[in-house]
């Protein structure tokens, strides 16, 4: 290769990756995310370890590439804001069980998702907060909607 050619392939490559890093959230999709901070959740006398997605990206990437999940972990998804929330499970590999939880902590819905679905499982009203745990958890356990989670972050509107 020309040597005057050399630089201009070596720009674009690295304004190609830049722009790959930065503007593609597949991009950042394609991995599992490191775990995040945990919080301690209740629901009747269990008590879960959940792994706490706060922010837009640690929502979008969730539980992808998750080969498996330990005993009572799951993740909670905390928004800033109440409205309808809808997950799918696209590079998901678990199978999960997401509750949709009112502020005050009484699971609304549960529904079963299959992974690497793309199917949309939406809250049935707006709520704050939704918990993923593999797929049976909340049905072993006798846990259904109206039930009581404890532990869940203060809203802060």
């Amino acid at each position: 290769m020309p040597h005057s050619f050399r630089p201009a392939v070596l720009l674009a490559a690295v304004a190609l990756a830049l722009l790959a890093s930065t503007s593609d959230p597949a991009g950042a999709q394609a991995r599992a995310q490191p775990t995040l901070p945990t919080v301690k959740l209740t629901a009747g006398i269990h008590v879960i370890t959940a792994e706490a997605a706060t922010t837009n990206q640690s929502r979008t990437i969730g539980l992808m590439h998750r080969e498996r999940l330990a005993p009572n972990h799951g993740m909670l998804f905390v928004f800033d804001d109440k409205a309808q929330q809808c997950f799918w499970m696209r590079n998901t590999i678990v199978p999960l069980t997401i509750a949709f939880i009112e502020d005050d902590g009484t699971i609304l819905q549960l529904a079963d998702m299959a992974p690497k679905s793309e199917a949309s499982h939406c809250s049935q009203r707006p709520v704050r907060f939704a918990l993923e745990m593999e797929q049976g958890w909340f049905g072993k356990r006798g846990i259904a909607p109206g039930a009581k989670v404890g532990g869940l972050p203060v809203p802060s509107r």
